[in-house]
């Protein structure tokens, strides 16, 4: 494995072990949009180490494990790292857009850094087929993956689907298509089809995301 994917997961693995030790620590460092508001910022970074439960680590971590691989060989550790960074800011920003009315709103987890990365190894590698534990006889296509997941996200977003954040999938995917189209703009000759279907919806979703709740 990668050292920095490796580094990742062990930083995730500690910091929300303490989280789910110590409900103080757990509580001073998630995402909470009052608190962000009143100055807190470092929320914005520190909630996406901290996870809900370890299943809802161990999901994240397989995923960044599953996707990381490519993206760390194609882009190099430094720009991995800030692959994933900024996909996790944008998933906190995009969330905190989202829901600046609802105070008491507050999220935990790596969803949005990790959905960065799986978006940039989706640009990288279009075509290659993935099949997941819950779907084990089943594969899918990247861009198919993609595409599916962006707008079940959108549609996650507007029912309230479960205890998830679908806004920070959504700003994460976000963050992950925007630096690594920055990072290696080539990526658009991979499928220019598909880097055309999933810009379209992200541009529908920054100008009309607001009027999701009124249709």
């Amino acid at each position: 494995m990668n050292k920095v994917i490796l580094g990742l997961i062990l930083a995730n693995i500690l910091v929300s072990k303490k989280g789910f030790d110590d409900f103080s620590f757990h509580n001073k460092f998630k995402f909470q949009i009052g608190k962000i508001l009143q100055g807190e910022k470092v929320r914005m970074f520190s909630s996406g180490f901290l996870h809900a439960d370890w299943a809802h680590l161990g999901f994240n971590m397989y995923a960044l494990y599953l996707f990381g691989g490519g993206v760390a060989r194609a882009f190099g550790n430094t720009n991995f790292i800030l692959i994933y960074i900024i996909s996790l800011l944008f998933g906190s920003l995009y969330t905190l857009y989202r829901h600046k009315e609802d105070h008491y709103y507050s999220a935990v987890g790596a969803s949005g850094a990790v959905s960065g990365v799986m978006f940039a190894s989706i640009l990288l590698f279009p075509g290659k087929l993935y099949s997941f534990i819950f779907f084990p006889f089943f594969s899918f296509p990247a861009y198919a993956l993609g595409i599916g997941y962006l707008l079940y996200s959108i549609y996650g977003m507007k029912k309230q689907l479960g205890n998830v954040g679908h806004a920070a999938h959504l700003g994460g995917a976000i963050g992950g298509y925007a630096i690594t189209l920055l990072l290696r703009p080539n990526v658009i000759n991979n499928n220019p089809t598909m880097l055309m279907i999933l810009g379209g919806i992200i541009v529908l979703l920054l100008l009309f995301g607001s009027k999701l709740e009124e249709i």
